[in-house]
């Protein structure tokens, strides 16, 4: 069976800590205001000061953490018009990817694509949540590398991974991983039969749904996460 490649930021150290604690705040167990001690964690994770502190930048940057100058990092209380904001821009940036991709992979890359897909379904009937979210992101990016452009594909990444703990959190919601399978697939044919118009529709479509889905998990944690349920619908 094909290998998923994980997520690259997952092989560092970094990445390992910046994805435990943003699922630790994610899932409530620290909560917004909370100190995050670098001597601690980095105790804590069985390593040095350096890959805990440049975790703690990425999570900066998702908006999950704060770093206040000469008094550290606390949990931050994500702001629920910034996250809706990078889930905007996501949504545009992807369809265009897709779109390109339609028209400009190679057909080694549409096989590739198209087999990845495939081969998802097993961890869909698995119910086997970590696996598909690695899987997931790899998909994402075959379709920023299909579109052959490097400065598109370079923002989508970051755009990306200024959300990645967000767009994980989203398959913890209800029948998600099989609603987003079939959402890929709809990509997927378009992408295969070079209808560039199809892809950039369904690829869009596919990130507003990955973002009502964060949403809707976000909002049944009243407080948390968003600081105030009622920001997510006005």
């Amino acid at each position: 069976m094909f290998r998923f490649p994980a997520d690259p930021r997952l092989a560092t150290r970094a990445g390992l800590i910046e994805r435990s604690l943003a699922e630790a705040v994610m899932s409530g167990r620290l909560r917004p205001g909370q100190r995050l001690d670098e001597q601690a964690l980095a105790a804590e994770f069985t390593t040095s000061r350096t890959p805990v502190r440049d975790a703690l930048r990425q999570l900066a940057a998702s908006g999950l953490v704060e770093i206040r100058p000469r008094r550290g990092a606390v949990v931050a209380c994500p702001d629920g018009a910034r996250v809706r904001d990078g889930f905007a821009l996501l949504t545009e940036l992807e369809a265009l990817c897709a779109r390109w991709s339609a028209l400009r992979m190679t057909p080694r890359e549409r096989a590739r694509f198209d087999r990845l897909h495939r081969d998802m379904a097993a961890l869909v009937r698995a119910g086997d949540q970590l696996a598909y979210r690695d899987a997931n992101a790899a998909w994402h990016d075959q379709v920023y590398a299909g579109a052959h452009n490097d400065w598109l594909r370079d923002v989508a990444r970051d755009t990306t991974r200024r959300l990645s703990p967000y767009r994980r959190a989203q398959f913890a919601t209800v029948q998600r991983l099989a609603r987003s399978h079939a959402e890929h697939a709809a990509v997927v044919d378009c992408v295969m039969a070079a209808d560039a118009e199809g892809a950039a529709l369904n690829m869009a479509r596919h990130i507003r749904f990955s973002s009502a889905s964060w949403e809707a998990l976000a909002a049944g944690h009243d407080d948390h996460i968003m600081g105030v349920r009622d920001e997510l619908h006005t």
